[in-house]
């Protein structure tokens, strides 16, 4: 794996470095780091930042906007966490909106990295896994972050994905069982759906990334936003 730092601040991206390093040592992780004094260096060429597993941010440079930065990054890269980390707690609720993956303070970084980094590649371990399916189009192994929604009428189910559409025959309680240990939710009897698309749930409405919205029954309403906040760790 490949981290990339970006802080113009030598100091610091030494300490990051360091903690970085240790915890690769202590997991086994194998991370190799990068670092970069400037935004405008590490994305002099946006291709070549498909390569980095994660990139750690200073949201607050002197020089530069790193919000900014950080937007610019997950608007073409929506799957490299960008771990924002600066010494202002103003920045979290931008961060948020610029859709980073975490943010964390510098004062605190030595107790809170190592926990940052379990979680963001656990999630990541998760996002690669693959299943096959017996579809009507045939046999085919999906990845599981590729599945948006999954739409059923009786025992046709259609796996709305981010490539096509699949048909296949089988009780959607069998494919909610299949994918429990997976971010999926059951939005509606006839919806399973994906949470890392969801942007947003209320009034009883559920409004995807895609444009898609799905109603959310009564019966079901508290139970799905109170999931969806613990996806998004709130």
């Amino acid at each position: 794996m490949l981290f990339a730092i970006c802080d113009d601040c030598y100091e610091d991206r030494v300490e990051i470095r360091g903690l970085i390093e240790q915890y690769s040592k202590s997991r086994n992780a194998g991370i190799e780091v990068v670092e970069y004094s400037s935004g405008g260096e590490m994305c002099r060429s946006m291709e070549e930042l498909k390569k980095y597993t994660m990139i750690f941010l200073n949201a607050n440079m002197k020089r530069e906007d790193g919000l900014k930065i950080a937007k610019k990054i997950t608007n073409i890269y929506e799957d490299i966490p960008v771990v924002l980390v600066t010494e202002v707690l103003s920045y979290a609720l931008e961060g948020y909106r610029v859709k980073a993956t975490r943010f964390l303070l510098k004062k605190d970084l030595k107790a809170t990295l190592p926990e940052c980094l379990d979680e963001i590649l656990d999630e990541l371990k998760k996002k690669k896994q693959k299943m096959s399916f017996p579809f009507v189009e045939g046999e085919i192994v999906l990845e599981i972050q590729k599945i948006i929604y999954i739409e059923t009428n009786r025992h046709k189910n259609v796996f709305h994905t981010t490539d096509d559409e699949y048909v296949l025959y089988k009780k959607l309680d069998e494919i909610e069982e299949e994918l429990s240990p997976y971010d999926f939710v059951r939005a509606h009897k006839s919806f399973l759906v994906n949470m890392r698309y969801i942007e947003k749930i209320s009034s009883y409405n559920m409004r995807l990334t895609t444009g898609n919205e799905i109603s959310v029954p009564k019966s079901r309403y508290q139970n799905v936003k109170r999931k969806f906040a613990i996806y998004k760790g709130a």
